[in-house]
């Protein structure tokens, strides 16, 4: 079996979704507002806490079309994958509906040991 590089190999496995998430962060009937607050709370209780996996889901396209939380909730945690806060962040697969799977990075381990130790 040939190697493929984790990217191309999950893209073959098929996308991670809610039944894969750790936890789920449901925003799909939350303001645009209550949305923000809510990734933002998460992406900085996440700097101080173990690696998990989230599935957030977002609410579809209102009937007859307009806007969604998808664009700002994905701007939001671009940036935070940009600043080393996320480690993998891919959209839902359809089935699941609309959304993202972020992989959060959580506290980094320390390098020297424990305080005291030489």
């Amino acid at each position: 079996m040939p190697h493929f590089e984790e990217f191309y190999a999950n893209k073959l496995l098929g996308s991670l979704g809610v039944v894969d998430a750790a936890a789920v962060l449901d925003l799909r009937s939350a303001s645009r507002e209550k949305a923000a607050a809510s990734i933002q709370d998460m992406l900085e209780r996440s700097r101080f806490a173990q690696s998990k996996a989230v599935a957030i889901r977002l609410a579809p396209p209102p009937e007859g079309g307009g806007e969604t939380l998808f664009q700002p909730v994905g701007k939001a945690l671009l940036e935070a994958k940009k600043r080393g806060w996320i480690e993998r962040l891919q959209t839902l697969p359809a089935q699941d509906g609309l959304g993202f799977y972020v992989v959060l990075s959580g506290k980094p381990e320390r390098e020297d040991g424990p305080p005291g130790a030489a």
